[in-house]
């Protein structure tokens, strides 16, 4: 579960415009920004768009309204996809030395209150044995307040002075030449005309962006209400020797949840369907929560400290298309989930290394603009399964109303392997090879290399070492080849093509399990393909004819022009 959003004191509303479409001009006098991409929103969408941005080679300048970064612990379950990626980028050790204690994560809990009865447990799928050969990146719980300032970190390192925190974006226009604007100084309230090539809106939720673009949402809203409590109160006398992530609490007439940020002293507790309780924002106040959570613990004196209040309307949206001219949304923008299985950041921040490594390629010369539309075509199918598996995670709780008895979710509940590693995209930034795509459900996933799909772990070994596929590739185009393919060499090094990194499996790298070829469905002299997002872009069975040849078409049709090739 999640926290749906952040209620800082200095929250503002947004005063954009409907976008308009004319030629740029500012009569402020003020210096123009400009810069290839602008980021609206500093959440961790927007702050990991900016560092695959940096880490693609490309300028990005990214504005926040808000003062720093979220002072809530709102989103907290990180899947294993998502730190497959931090993992690529080099930030997964920091994000797990700050998280939550591992043991916490492996156990959804039941009670009528963390001192009563127990009523049932439930050891998630995605923590099982299964789940874990699947990644050599495992899942990690670390709330939003700790890592949006280690994303901030590592966003600032890569482009120093890239960010500006207080400041809104108030205008937006597009032309030919692409988007141009107002952004304000909230403390200075002073007005900064800019010019970006692209703007990527990871502005969440209540996106300003996706409203002044008129751009629809499909799916079932305001759902229900409900409020999240940031307190301090130390709970280990009740929690220490049964870690989980959630303790779901079931009395007649009060349900309610408490969500695990730090297991010790720090967590969030959250309630449902507040109307069905006759509780409104003016009469939950800090007093009334701290009786709750007072309730929900079974200590009627427990010293409870509340540190924030949120209140929320949950929704399953999804917008009804992702992009518009060169702006781009991502995330809460594009599509709301449900908290019901921990989707929503993980599936934003996704949306962000999908569109990164496009933009890079349009802008570096390498691509046609027309790379661009595979973002829409290949993430908004996604996302729109993702959102209907979290809405009917939700419904089968049914905590929308006053309950007789406790409900537990349905099996698919935090077992959503497929979910989680499964998307396979089709595009035309995927070349078919004529193979069927593999069986998957919500639950069931099926490791393939079958193009469009992510490309699978497999451990090989190198200088000794052990190392995963996962490791080889989030940079830049990967060729991984079969033994026996030395002709592939010539063809990644013919002028005309991006930077291909080629990893022949049998010769530097060792396939010491001997699974490699089976998993990624080659045989001796075969090829693989793995873009910079890590999915699988084209795979050739076994050597062409004329690699050299091959690779270049396979590049003409996945980057939309064709190619001035020649041998290196």
């Amino acid at each position: 579960m999640a926290w749906a959003e952040d209620l800082r004191p200095d929250k503002t509303s947004c005063r954009l415009a409907t976008v308009e479409r004319c030629g740029v001009s500012d009569a402020r006098g003020s210096a123009m920004l400009e810069t290839p991409v602008l980021i609206v929103g500093a959440g961790p969408v927007g702050l990991t768009a900016a560092i695959a941005l940096s880490q693609h080679g490309i300028r990005s300048v990214l504005v926040e309204r808000h003062p720093s970064t979220s002072i809530a612990p709102k989103a907290r379950g990180i899947n294993a996809r998502t730190m497959e990626m931090y993992r690529q980028m080099g930030i997964e050790d920091d994000i797990r030395a700050a998280g939550m204690p591992a043991r916490y994560g492996k156990m959804i809990l039941w009670a009528e209150s963390l001192a009563g009865r127990e009523i049932n447990r439930l050891e998630p799928g995605r923590g099982s044995a299964a789940s874990r050969m699947m990644s050599p990146a495992g899942n990690c719980g670390c709330s939003q307040d700790i890592l949006e300032p280690i994303l901030r970190r590592h966003a600032e390192a890569l482009a120093p002075d890239s960010m500006r925190f207080n400041t809104e974006l108030t205008e937006l226009k597009q032309d030919a030449s692409g988007v141009s604007g107002v952004l304000t100084d909230l403390v200075k309230q002073a007005t900064i005309p800019f010019h970006a090539r692209y703007v990527v809106a990871a502005d969440g939720t209540r996106s300003s962006v996706r409203d002044a673009l008129q751009i629809g949402r499909t799916g079932e809203r305001d759902i229900y209400d409900s409020v999240n409590v940031h307190f301090r109160a130390d709970l280990r006398p009740w929690v220490e020797d049964r870690p989980a992530a959630l303790y779901l609490i079931e009395q007649p007439d009060f349900r309610a949840t408490f969500l695990t940020v730090n297991g010790t002293d720090r967590w969030g507790f959250l309630v449902h369907s507040l109307s069905a309780y006759g509780f409104t924002r003016e009469n939950l106040t800090p007093e009334r929560c701290v009786a709750l959570v007072r309730r929900a613990v079974g200590a009627p004196d427990l010293p409870v400290e509340v540190l924030g209040i949120s209140f929320w309307n949950c929704s399953a949206m999804v917008a009804d298309r992702f992009s518009d001219g060169n702006i781009f949304l991502v995330g809460d923008a594009a599509h709301e989930t449900t908290p019901s299985g921990g989707f929503g950041m993980n599936l934003g921040v996704q949306d962000a290394q999908n569109l990164a490594w496009k933009m890079a390629a349009v802008l570096h010369g390498e691509a046609a603009p027309s790379l661009l539309d595979t973002y829409d075509a290949e993430r908004r199918p996604h996302a729109s399964e993702v959102v209907q598996a979290t809405l009917l995670n939700m419904q089968s709780f049914d905590r929308t109303a006053r309950q007789i008895e406790a409900k537990l979710p349905r099996k698919e509940f935090l077992n959503e392997r497929g979910l989680i590693f499964g998307a396979c995209y089709r595009s035309t930034a995927v070349v078919p090879d004529g193979s069927p795509p593999p069986v998957t459900s919500v639950t069931e996933y099926e490791p393939s290399a079958h193009p469009g799909c992510r490309a699978p772990h497999v451990w090989l070994a190198r200088n000794g070492e052990r190392i995963s596929t996962i490791d080889l590739v989030g940079r830049g185009f990967v060729l991984l080849t079969a033994s026996g393919g030395e002709a592939w060499r010539a063809a990644v090094n013919q002028r005309g093509l991006p930077r291909i990194d080629l990893h022949a499996i049998g010769e530097e790298l060792i396939d010491a399990e001997a699974g490699w070829m089976n998993a990624y469905g080659v045989q001796e002299g075969g090829a693989v393909l793995v873009r910079p997002d890590g999915y699988v872009a084209w795979r050739a069975a076994s050597l062409p004819d004329d690699p050299v040849r091959v690779l270049a078409e396979v590049f003409a049709h996945l980057l939309g022009r064709q190619l001035n090739t020649q041998a290196a």
